[in-house]
């Protein structure tokens, strides 16, 4: 399904990047990791990416200020998939208002993500 995406994923937690890497790997996506929204930034600086999956709280730089600054400092428009374990605060209009395309929750399906990855790319062509 996502053969040939590229993807940047952002996720301080070891264990849920595996998971993450595992999903998208086994769906045929190229994928690189950062731990941190400072990782991040200098990744998307020297790389292309179809689409970052960025998880909300993380050490040093959260995902929200790592959003502001890829739009407002580097004018990217990557799309960005934010992700979130807290289910019972909607982080929805602070992930908007940041940059982000879309908020979606921990855990997350197969298939879900897969097919939410490729809606986005689609609409930014």
């Amino acid at each position: 399904m996502l053969d040939g995406v590229n993807i940047l994923v952002v996720e301080d937690n070891e264990l849920n990047q595996r998971i993450t890497n595992f999903i998208l790997h086994k769906q045929g996506a190229s994928i690189k990791n950062a731990s941190n929204g400072k990782q991040a930034i200098e990744l998307i600086k020297i790389s292309h990416f179809d689409v970052v999956l960025m998880d909300l709280q993380m050490p040093e730089m959260d995902g929200i200020s790592t959003a502001k600054y890829l739009r407002r400092e580097l004018k990217s428009n990557v799309p960005i998939i934010g992700i979130t374990a807290d289910m019972f605060t909607n982080d929805t209009p602070e992930c908007l208002e940041a940059g982000m395309d879309v908020c979606i929750s921990k855990p997350f399906e197969a298939k879900a993500i897969s097919e939410l990855i490729l809606d986005i790319i689609a609409k930014g062509n």
